[in-house]
């Protein structure tokens, strides 16, 4: 992939609650086009570093910068647990996250075509099982097209076609020169489409790259692999590896 400057990129972030470092030093970046997979083991700072990323929070050191197009939406989040308003239909969910930013003109059911639910467009959100709103949050944070979107989980709850969709879905976003950064335990799916990674344990980024780089740079057969040296070193001894700017 062509170098270009970061859409999103983010510079010795830190973030602490009360005596309690949850995040120390984090840089990471994402470019138009291209996949970033976060690899953070439970309770190690996921959520809070996605909420940084797409302004729920505010790191208590570091920088965030957008450096996208002037876009309505900049940022398309979906969260670990969509929620929506009970009693709509998945249309009328659609169509509410489309008034901000074009609203008639904005193609709800080519949004729920992409991820596999037009035929569920009249269904009511609150039938719907946990895998399929999960879909129809990927859908929404794709409405008005944002030049940066950030998935956590998108894969979890679903079966494997399910999950192989999303990521085709996910591909299909970054062909039209948008940004994705996804979290995922999933490392075989990780591998096989993420174009770099950032790994992160004990607060750190403790590996950072090309997947195939990675693996190289530490003699690994597998991002797993890569995975279960990383969070077996001791805290404090993992140094921070490839290029995070």
């Amino acid at each position: 992939m062509t170098e270009q400057s970061p859409i999103l990129n983010a510079k010795h972030v830190d973030h602490s609650y009360r005596d309690v470092s949850l995040l120390e030093d984090v840089s990471l970046s994402s470019q138009p086009g291209e996949v970033v997979a976060l690899i953070v083991p439970n309770g190690a700072g996921k959520s809070t570093l996605i909420g940084i990323l797409t302004g729920l929070f505010e790191p208590t050191g570091g920088t965030i910068n957008y450096n996208g197009p002037d876009a309505v939406r900049q940022i398309g989040y979906l969260p670990q647990h969509p929620a929506f308003c009970s009693g709509f239909t998945v249309c009328e969910i659609l169509s509410f996250y489309a008034s901000p930013v074009g609203g008639d003109e904005v193609d709800t059911l080519a949004h729920l075509r992409r991820v596999g639910l037009a035929d569920a467009a009249d269904r009511n959100v609150d039938d719907l099982p946990g895998g399929m709103t999960r879909l129809v949050g990927i859908a929404q944070a794709t409405i008005g097209e944002p030049p940066v979107v950030v998935l956590d989980e998108p894969g979890s709850g679903l079966d494997p076609g399910m999950t192989r969709n999303v990521y085709t879905v996910v591909e299909s976003i970054t062909e039209t020169g948008a940004a994705v950064m996804l979290s995922s335990h999933d490392l075989a799916l990780v591998e096989r489409h993420a174009d770099r990674i950032t790994l992160v344990d004990e607060s750190r980024v403790n590996e950072a790259g090309a997947p195939t780089e990675v693996c190289q740079r530490l003699e690994a057969d597998s991002l797993f692999e890569v995975f279960e040296a990383s969070t077996a070193a001791e805290a404090g001894t993992v140094r921070v590896q490839g290029d995070t700017a």
